[in-house]
């Protein structure tokens, strides 16, 4: 990674950075766009501090009024901002960065930030100037493509596989988008698996009828005796060799593929061992097994449950079983992400995460610090203020929640799918207050964007029925 992180600020910087994050809280956007312009003047790699002053900047438009007389300068200096792209990118990062604090979405000034940044050496910026501007047109195949292309130059190779697959639910035609799609899986595929270490594949294994066997193995779906033989010959090929991890990673892969998750995960967890825990990948694949294997057993007690041949005992029996089932399912959800907040404790989305799923299983309390510290996060920040709004209803603090959810509700201006969950949760916390008339129009302003929003419509037309009473 290019970028620079909290961390690597000096201590005035970071000094700034916390007034600017206090600022931003107080809604005094001025004061925060100004500290936080002088921290990337000095450090223009600072990511985090570069989203968290385009939310200000778009925060700051969404409140200010209109002026019918203002000439805009943007085009001017986004003229000058091109002129330097590429004798001074740098340079051309630090002026293009007037532009925003007036209008953020500007599409001429974020495609010259893009072009900069490239050419400074910072992408992961590039790429979060195409970011901005598909915050106001997600469905724009053009821009995603370019994403997609400087994510494939960053050999960001998942998040490529992202953007193309989101491509092709826009465009299924699109066959460029398949195609790249395909390609940037496979890369994603390889540099996991450490096959791009050697000139080819088949240089990783010894035995050139074993590495005949593991090709022939990937071009087709395995079943029964086929799949059983491919176990055999991998393990025989890992006794040669136990220290090769993608001998282990694909015996993992091929028990899997058998359904004996226990097995799967004993193989998996032994790659993790010979990596030393280094591979997220293989440490992602445990977790998920163990989830997996949770989810089936949940779903083995439910279908028993459904059946009508089954006694008072038994079914109590089952019932506690399921209630265990489910309880060690949410464990693991909660185990899985204290974990990965641990190994990166300044990762403001594992934050969010994290707080995010003790909320799913009622741990309000819990929650709230995370979900506080996620806030900084300009790209978790409204999730994170619509929960910790829920975490302060179910923990009573009502007027907390109220201002949480009125202050996440200004700062989004169009009734897009997350300024509806924030109005509704507004809307249930009015509600418990008793205040019937604000928590009615908080659901009239859902059921004028989207009729079928939850129970809305028959919150709002019962309020009619009945004379505008409660909702």
């Amino acid at each position: 990674m290019a970028v620079k992180t909290e961390k690597e600020l000096s201590e005035t910087q970071r000094a700034h950075w916390l007034k600017a994050v206090a600022a931003i809280e107080l809604r005094n956007f001025g004061y925060a766009i100004s500290l936080l312009q002088g921290i990337l003047k000095q450090e223009p790699e600072f990511l985090t501090g570069r989203q968290l002053l385009r939310r200000a900047e778009v925060a700051k438009k969404k409140t200010a009024k209109r002026s019918m007389f203002g000439i805009s300068t943007a085009p001017i200096a986004v003229m000058k901002a091109q002129r330097e792209v590429k004798k001074e990118p740098k340079r051309a990062v630090e002026l293009i960065e007037k532009v925003f604090e007036d209008d953020p979405y500007n599409k001429q000034a974020n495609l010259v930030l893009k072009d900069a940044a490239i050419a400074a050496g910072w992408p992961e910026i590039g790429a979060f100037a195409l970011q901005t501007l598909l915050e106001e047109n997600p469905k724009d195949t053009k821009l995603l493509h370019e994403l997609g292309r400087v994510y494939y130059a960053m050999n960001d190779s998942d998040k490529a596989v992202e953007i193309y697959n989101r491509i092709s639910e826009i465009d299924p035609l699109d066959a460029d988008a398949l195609r790249l799609g395909k390609d940037a899986a496979a890369r994603a595929s390889m540099t996991t698996g450490g096959w791009t270490q050697a000139e080819s594949y088949r240089d990783l294994i010894k035995d050139k009828d074993a590495a005949i066997s593991l090709e022939q193995q990937s071009r087709m779906k395995l079943t029964g005796e086929s799949l059983d033989q491919q176990i055999a010959e991998t393990y025989a090929a890992h006794q040669a060799a136990p220290q090769n991890v993608d001998l282990a990673r694909k015996l993992g892969a091929l028990n899997e593929e058998k359904e004996d998750l226990d097995t799967a995960m004993q193989w998996y967890q032994y790659a993790v061992d010979l990596t030393g825990g280094s591979d997220a990948g293989l440490v992602r694949k445990v977790s998920d097994l163990k989830m997996k294997r949770a989810e089936r057993e949940i779903a083995i007690h439910e279908e028993f449950l459904a059946s009508d041949k089954i006694d008072n005992d038994e079914r109590d029996k089952r019932l506690a079983e399921l209630a265990a089932a489910k309880k060690q399912r949410a464990e693991l959800v909660i185990d899985d992400a204290r974990k990965r907040v641990e190994r990166n404790p300044t990762d403001l989305q594992l934050r969010f995460e994290f707080g995010e799923q003790l909320a799913n299983v009622g741990q309000f309390r819990e929650a709230v610090p995370e979900l506080q510290r996620a806030r900084q996060n300009p790209n978790a920040r409204l999730k994170a203020m619509n929960l910790l709004g829920v975490c302060y209803r179910e923990l009573g603090m009502l007027d907390l929640a109220t201002k949480q959810l009125e202050e996440a509700a200004r700062e989004i201006l169009s009734m897009d799918a997350m300024k509806k969950q924030i109005v509704y949760n507004l809307g249930l916390v009015y509600a418990q207050m008793g205040e019937a008339a604000k928590s009615l129009d908080c659901m009239k302003q859902i059921y004028e964007a989207d009729y079928g929003y939850k129970d809305v419509a028959e919150r709002v037309e019962s309020s009619y029925r009945q004379g505008a009473g409660t909702p």
